[in-house]
């Protein structure tokens, strides 16, 4: 052999003899292995805090360790999300987010990057929209109707529950 391809096969032959042994590290090292803190940025009772306490509760049986329910309210749940943020990045600090936590992003201006420093972990609910006109709307589709308030203006009275629709996830600091 000559000697760079000698050396090549060296450092993979002991990559290969190493590999047994760092997989069973890897096997050893199970999560959780201590409690991990779900934390949600509304109040207690309301919607996320009830999502919050029924997936921490599933988790918590599935996993066998404790999963936290923390209620940080305020600031448009931007309290919740950074302490997330400034928690160390190892999947024990959660994150409930909400619909709320986009619009932040985009309308706020925050002690942090959500895009950047938080990263999904699952999607745990989600809940359709139907959108109902009076027949007497000529519009069939959503944006037939955008066409048709922009061509109206103050014509159209609209009812909504919130911005966008309640999608919930779990998501974790990344940084």
């Amino acid at each position: 052999m000559k000697l760079p391809h000698r050396r090549q096969f060296l450092h993979l032959a002991t990559g290969a003899a190493a590999l047994p042994a760092v997989s069973r590290i890897a096997r050893a090292q199970t999560y959780p292995s201590r409690p991990v803190h779900l934390i949600e940025g509304f109040g207690a009772g309301g919607a996320p805090d009830i999502v919050a306490r029924l997936i921490s509760q599933w988790l918590s049986k599935r996993l066998g360790q404790p999963f936290v329910v923390e209620n940080r309210a305020g600031a448009s749940s931007n309290i919740a999300t950074e302490a997330v943020v400034r928690a160390s990045p190892d999947g024990y600090t959660l994150l409930l987010v909400t619909v709320q936590h986009a619009l932040n992003t985009t309308m706020l201006k925050l002690k942090f990057d959500f895009v950047r420093d938080i990263r999904p972990v699952a999607s745990i609910a989600r809940a359709p929209y139907v959108m109902v006109v009076h027949p007497s709307v000529p519009a069939k589709t959503v944006p037939e109707f955008i066409a048709y308030a922009k061509a109206n203006p103050g014509k159209i009275n609209v009812e909504s529950p919130g911005a966008g629709p309640p999608v919930t996830w779990l998501a974790n600091c990344s940084s």
